[in-house]
């Protein structure tokens, strides 16, 4: 857990904690979280949360990663953190997690620049993104969690020969599908994070120190780790038993039970990739949580710029894997950014449906990737399925929900789309989707140039007085008279397009 004060458009630590509880430790064997698993967190959540209202948080978010992903009764406990501590528990995906991560560390690490190479090992999953300039090139998430390969591989103490060796197969398999996404050429400088780097970094400095001079001279400061070192500490961990590991610099009792397959991971790992050695950051996934909250909250914070801008990206790259051409696309989300801005009195949406609307705009054709036939439909479940940085599953399911509705079919409360939002959310969908259709309506031939519309809001009536294009705009006109009926229904007026 970490509190944080917004000082000055920055954020600023008020209090921290961790408790590790091992959530996911009969996750990766069984596919389920135990009941003693659920009840040890439960009990940290509510102390961290005596802790939030002691210091009168404004706004709280509470994430979890790989042990709820791959948990069956993963909503069984969500539900029962919501129902003891009010709070909604968010599963985020892998590739989330790499991102939040990534934001975490440029947001507050010093001296970082160039071509960089994150790596976040936690328990279940390992995150390697690759930063350019501080903005992300491409992350991947893999099955290489120092809990769930010990619970899979190392069952003995010391493990079995057989055992170490299956765990070093799968790694090899996994980094060989990383490096096919990732090239780590002219990276200048490797970041781990997360108590198992923390560990291999303090326990190859005591190994250099007590070392040769040789050994003294790879390690150049605080925090750093050595590729060489790191090889030499997996070797000699892998052969000691638990009570052994224990006594290691920098390990201690609770790491010692899984230090062994997190430092074969990354001795693989830095092997693998040619790389020297990595530095560790006590930087990660709760401070990248925290920038994102500043940057969505403050539009005056240095990271907001930058949030906006990562985010629209990932949405024009979700476009064109589905074959829309944000070009064409562009002028349903100007008019449909307009008509919010317009319309503004008359909807009263909140904020973020601005750029949920946007979003909906540039996505809203990505189902004919799949067939022209009910793309509509298919549009819907891509969206709602596909990994679009700085939306939570949630913002991914409302935006499916405003482009699912674009040809004859109008959203019910039964609807499958609108399955999985909550109740009281509902009426502002309604009214995105009708924004969002009165701007396809405005762009119904696009060999035409861009209209141009002023909107007029009245107590019984709203006007959309259309400036004609150099082809005229009777099929605009008419798309539009064809929407009044539903622009009635949802906003108690009369809609009136013109041409001015």
């Amino acid at each position: 857990m970490k509190i944080a004060r917004v000082v000055a458009h920055q954020l600023k630590t008020v209090h921290e904690d961790r408790e590790v509880t091992r959530l996911g430790s009969s996750v990766f064997e069984s596919g389920l979280i135990s009941p003693e698993a659920m009840a040890l967190t439960l009990r940290a959540l509510k102390r961290f949360q005596r802790a939030v209202q002691a210091h009168a948080a404004d706004e709280t978010r509470v994430v979890a990663t790989a042990a709820l992903r791959d948990a069956r009764n993963g909503e069984a406990f969500q539900a029962w953190v919501k129902a003891e501590t009010g709070w909604s528990l968010e599963i985020i995906s892998g590739l989330e997690e790499g991102r939040l991560i990534h934001r975490g560390i440029m947001s507050a690490e010093p001296g970082v620049s160039g071509r960089v190479l994150l790596v976040d090992l936690g328990g279940g999953s390992c995150e390697i993104t690759l930063s350019e300039h501080k903005r992300i090139k491409e992350t991947v998430s893999l099955p290489l969690g120092a809990v769930r390969l010990t619970e899979g591989f190392l069952t003995a103490d010391p493990p079995a020969a057989e055992g170490l060796a299956q765990m070093r197969q799968l790694i090899g398999r996994e980094l060989r599908r990383a490096r096919r996404k990732i090239t780590v050429e002219r990276v200048s400088l490797v970041i781990a994070t997360s108590g198992t780097a923390a560990a291999l970094a303090e326990a190859s400095a005591a190994v250099a120190k007590a070392g040769k001079a040789s050994v003294k001279r790879l390690v150049h400061g605080p925090g750093v780790a050595p590729a060489l070192l790191v090889r030499k500490l997996a070797a000699r961990l892998a052969k000691m038993p638990l009570q052994e590991r224990e006594t290691m610099p920098g390990i201690g009792p609770r790491r010692a039970e899984i230090i062994i397959a997190g430092a074969l991971v990354y001795a693989e790992l830095l092997e693998h990739f040619a790389l020297p050695g990595f530095r560790y950051s006590p930087l990660g996934l709760r401070d990248g949580i925290l920038a994102q909250m500043l940057a969505e909250q403050d539009t005056r914070a240095s990271s907001h710029v930058e949030f906006e801008h990562e985010r629209w990206e990932s949405v024009l790259a979700t476009a064109r894997r589905y074959g829309v051409d944000p070009r064409q696309a562009e002028p349903v989300r100007a008019h449909a950014i307009q008509l919010y801005r317009d319309l503004k009195t008359l909807h009263e949406l909140p904020g973020d449906y601005e750029h949920w609307l946007a979003a909906a705009a540039l996505l809203r054709d990505t189902g004919k990737f799949i067939n022209h036939q009910g793309h509509h439909r298919h549009t819907q479940y891509i969206i709602s399925s596909s990994e679009m940085y700085g939306y939570t599953p949630m913002q991914r399911t409302i935006v499916s929900a405003i482009a699912r509705y674009q040809g004859k079919s109008r959203p019910g409360p039964e609807d499958r789309a609108l399955r999985n939002i909550p109740t009281e959310e509902h009426r502002n969908v309604h009214r995105a989707v009708v924004l969002l259709r009165l701007a396809i309506a405005l762009n119904q031939d696009r060999a035409s140039d861009v209209l141009k519309v002023t909107a007029k809001i009245y107590p019984k009536r709203a006007y959309l007085e259309i400036r004609p294009g150099r082809t005229g705009a009777e099929l605009e006109l008419w798309s539009l008279r064809k929407e009044a009926d539903y622009f009635r229904e949802v906003f108690g007026r009369e809609l009136f397009p013109t041409l001015a």
